[in-house]
C-alpha cells in the first residue's frame, strides 16, 4: 500500500453477515475516517475504492453493464457453491460516504446508507443511478419522515440495531417510513440475540456470537472422531514422526485426508505443484510448516449448529495475526501468531475449555499464554484483532498504539488477511 493512501487516514473494522441457516453470506466492512473533516474529496474515495478492489475485484458486466455475480447476500444465488460473497461498506463518515457514492463502480459493493441521508434530495439522483446500475444498497437507521417511493424503491434491506424496538411482521415496515424492505438487525452480540432477530423476522444479523462468554465446556464431553485424529496428526508432527505412520493415521478418517488435501492445494498455499498425499506433503513443506495447516484443519473439523460463524472468524483471526507478525521477518512468530488465532476460538469450536483443549494439542509456550490469558507477547495481537471484530474503533485506536503500529499497517494486514481467506473459504 502507498504511504499515502487512505488507508493510512482510516481504521477498519469488520463483521460477519449471517442468514438464516447460519451461513456467512457477506462480510461488513466498517471504515472510520481518522479525521472525518479530512476525508472526502474524488481522489479519497477513487484511493479506497482502489485498495478494495486488490481484495475483492470488480465483478464481470453483462452487456447491459450489471454484475454478472448475486450481489444480494440474502438472495439464493449469492449462496451459491463458490458464489463470490459480497461486502458491505460501512462508512462512518459523511464526507467520505458522499464521495464513495458519486464514484463507486456499480455493482461492486452493498453500500449502507444513513437514513438521514436517505432522505436528503440532493442524493436522489446517486442513489438511483447506483440502483439502475445493479448496486444493493441498505439503508442504516429510521428515516424521520417516509421516504418517497422512488427513493425507497432503491433500498433492498434496512439496518436495524438490537436496540430498537421492532415489529414483527418480516421485516416490512420494520423502519419507519420504510415499505417492502427486509431487516437486517446489527449490534447481535449472541446467539440468543440473533435467534430472536430471526423470530422477529429479520433475514440476516449483523455481528452474531462474537462476543458470547467462553463456554465452559463438559469435561466428560467425548470428542469426535475426526476431531481426535486431527489433534493426534498434530501431536505426530510435532513430534516429527516418520510420514507413513502420519498417513496410517489419516487412513482412520478419509474425509480429514480430502480436506486437508484441498487445503494444502488451495490457492492461498501457493504451491507450485500439486499436492497429492501427506507423505508428499511432508516432503515438500516438513513438519513444522505442515502445522499451520493442521491447525486450520482443526478449527473446520466442529458439526455444532452455527460453527461455520465460528470457522469463519477463525480463519480470518488466524490470517490477520499471520499478517501482522509479517513485517518482523520471523517465520517462526509468524507460524505461531497463525495458529494462535486460530486456536483463540477453538473452545467455542469444539465446545470444551481452552486449558482441557491444551493438554490434548502442543502448543508453543507464547501461543499457550496468550490463549489462556495470561500475557505474553501475543496477547496484544489477539486484543486488537478482537477489537477489529467488534468494530470499535477506539479499541482499536489503543491496541494499535500499545502495539506502536500505524493505522495503514493494521488496515494493510486485515485486507491481506481477507484476500487470503477469500482463497482458502
Amino acid at each position: 500500500m502507498q504511504e499515502h493512501s487512505v488507508l493510512g487516514q482510516v481504521a477498519l473494522g469488520y463483521s460477519p453477515m449471517v442468514d438464516r441457516r447460519r451461513e456467512v453470506v457477506a462480510t461488513r466492512l466498517t471504515i472510520f475516517p481518522e479525521r472525518p473533516d479530512a476525508l472526502g474529496s474524488a481522489a479519497d474515495a477513487t484511493s479506497l475504492m482502489t485498495a478494495l478492489e486488490a481484495v475483492w475485484p470488480r465483478p464481470q458486466t453483462s452487456a447491459d453493464g450489471k454484475p454478472m455475480r448475486p450481489l444480494d447476500p440474502v438472495v439464493a444465488g449469492a449462496r451459491a457453491p463458490g458464489a463470490e460473497k459480497p461486502v458491505a461498506l460501512n462508512i462512518a463518515g459523511e464526507s467520505l460516504l458522499r464521495a464513495v457514492l458519486a464514484t463507486c463502480p456499480p455493482g461492486q459493493f452493498l453500500i449502507e446508507v444513513p437514513a438521514f441521508m436517505a432522505g436528503d434530495p440532493a442524493q436522489a439522483d446517486a442513489l438511483a443511478a447506483l440502483h439502475r446500475a445493479g448496486s444493493v444498497l441498505l439503508i442504516k437507521g429510521r428515516p424521520l419522515k417516509p421516504l418517497p417511493p422512488e427513493v425507497l424503491a432503491c433500498f433492498s434491506h434496512s439496518l436495524v440495531d438490537a436496540g430498537e424496538e421492532r415489529r414483527t411482521d418480516g421485516g416490512a415496515g420494520a423502519t419507519s417510513g420504510v415499505r417492502k424492505v427486509t431487516t437486517v438487525q446489527t449490534g447481535v452480540r449472541t446467539s440468543a440475540e440473533a435467534e430472536q432477530a430471526f423470530q422477529r423476522g429479520a433475514v440476516a444479523v449483523l455481528g452474531w456470537s462474537r462476543d458470547e462468554a467462553v463456554l465452559k465446556g463438559d469435561l466428560k464431553r467425548p470428542v469426535p472422531a475426526d476431531v481426535t485424529v486431527v489433534m493426534d496428526l498434530i501431536r505426530g508432527v510435532d513430534r516429527e514422526e516418520p510420514a507413513s505412520r502420519l498417513e496410517a493415521m489419516l487412513k482412520r478418517e478419509p474425509t480429514i485426508a480430502f480436506r486437508l488435501l484441498r487445503y494444502l492445494n488451495s490457492p492461498a498455499f501457493g504451491l507450485s505443484v500439486e499436492v497429492n498425499s501427506f507423505g508428499h506433503a511432508v516432503m515438500l513443506l516438513g513438519h513444522q510448516r505442515l502445522k499451520r495447516w493442521l491447525a486450520l484443519l482443526l478449527a473446520s473439523s466442529s458439526n455444532e449448529p452455527g460453527a461455520r460463524v465460528t470457522m469463519h472468524a477463525a480463519v480470518r483471526r488466524g490470517l490477520f495475526m499471520e499478517e501482522l507478525a509479517r513485517p518482523h521477518g520471523d517465520p517462526e512468530m509468524s507460524a505461531e501468531m497463525f495458529i494462535c488465532g486460530i486456536f483463540s476460538l477453538l473452545d467455542r469450536l469444539l465446545r470444551q475449555p481452552v486449558a482441557q483443549l491444551l493438554e490434548g494439542v502442543p502448543v508453543p509456550e507464547r501461543v499457550r499464554l496468550a490463549l489462556l490469558g495470561e500475557g505474553g507477547p501475543y496477547q496484544p495481537y489477539l486484543q486488537l484483532v478482537q477489537a477489529v471484530e467488534q468494530e470499535a474503533v477506539f479499541d482499536i485506536r489503543e491496541a494499535s498504539e500499545q502495539l506502536m503500529l500505524q493505522p495503514l499497517e493494521v488496515n494493510a494486514a486485515l485486507l491481506a488477511a481477507l484476500k487470503a481467506a477469500r482463497l482458502v473459504d
